[in-house]
């Protein structure tokens, strides 16, 4: 097995395969969850072949654009690892890190851990948190027709796993609902200590919303 050859190809892959997409999970999320992959991995005992296929391949179907359906992501990757002749046991792996690596919700309960998944799921937070985050956070909402903010329509902490699948909430209410929480939900040091600057970077960001919303200096 050519590592290095299956990995370049995993790029071209990921590329084609998500031309066209949504601004906020297109193939520079992908390509910058893979750097900041291979960061965090420098400072843990993992597989790194494992780490680049995964961060490559985590998003490769995003259920929210595929109805909600969390099937099509592991069976594209399942599809494409296999024509690459990838050994069944990293095929496994991968699907595992694709099925378990989203944030959804606060009553989901992650049912697969390794320190593959760990690496790359605090990767794929630390892209949902800080300038880009909050970037990718309205892009998201526009691309919903999400109101920016709506005063009357406050946050929801309790939502189950499918009501935060379908919410169509203002577009502020994600940062409490998902962004703000996920600091606390880092795996490696690495991860936690880069999620710090992040998350006190969103909460200026939302002190000054705030005071532009209201009419204060």
């Amino acid at each position: 097995m050519n590592k290095e050859q299956i990995i370049q190809n995993t790029i071209e892959f990921v590329k084609e395969t998500l031309q066209g997409a949504e601004g906020g999970h297109d193939f520079f999320h992908i390509e910058r969850v893979y750097k900041n992959a291979l960061l965090i991995a420098e400072g843990e005992n993992v597989d790194v072949f494992v780490v680049s296929i995964g961060a490559l391949l985590h998003d490769i179907a995003d259920s929210k654009f595929y109805n909600g359906d969390e099937t099509v992501g592991p069976q594209k990757a399942r599809a494409f690892l296999e024509s690459q002749k990838v050994p069944e046991d990293i095929i496994t792996h991968i699907e595992e890190i694709i099925t378990n690596i989203s944030f959804k919700g606060g009553n989901f309960e992650q049912k697969f851990t390794s320190p593959e998944l760990d690496v790359i799921q605090d990767a794929d937070r630390l892209d949902a948190i800080g300038a880009i985050g909050i970037a990718r956070c309205f892009n998201y909402g526009g691309f919903k027709n999400r109101e920016l903010y709506n005063p009357e329509i406050p946050p929801n902490l309790k939502m189950t796993k499918e009501e935060y699948k379908k919410s169509t909430a203002p577009t502020i209410n994600h940062f409490y609902e998902k962004l703000l929480l996920l600091k606390d939900k880092m795996n490696t040091q690495a991860g936690k200590a880069i999620a710090a600057q992040r998350h006190a970077y969103m909460e200026d960001f939302l002190q000054q919303f705030y005071n532009e919303w209201n009419g204060k200096v």
